[in-house]
């Protein structure tokens, strides 16, 4: 199994929407590729309260590393993906096998 854990900071407004929008969008969106995508076995995405931290937490686990990187070009995600740069200003993230 794979964790796949990105965490991101939100513009304060992006396409037309503020920064509490554009987390509930992405958090629907990311969490609506479960069941989509081979090998993508959860998807769980968090809202911080801590304006210390990061705006937004991905979650997610993998079957195996291949499923990650299929993940990565699928259609689907990278779709998502399009969405995310124009709302982002800032990501981090960890890859780990288990």
């Amino acid at each position: 199994m794979v964790r796949h854990i990105v965490m991101w900071n939100l513009a304060e407004e992006a396409e037309g929407k503020t920064k509490a929008e554009n987390a509930a969008i992405l958090k629907e969106r990311l969490e609506g590729l479960v069941g989509k995508i081979d090998g993508l076995l959860t998807a769980q995405v968090t809202i911080n309260f801590n304006p210390a931290g990061m705006d937004l937490c991905l979650y997610s686990e993998f079957t195996d590393k291949a499923a990650l990187d299929g993940y990565q070009d699928h259609p689907l995600h990278v779709a998502v993906k399009e969405y995310v740069h124009k709302v982002v200003v800032a990501r981090v993230v960890h890859d780990a096998q288990m």
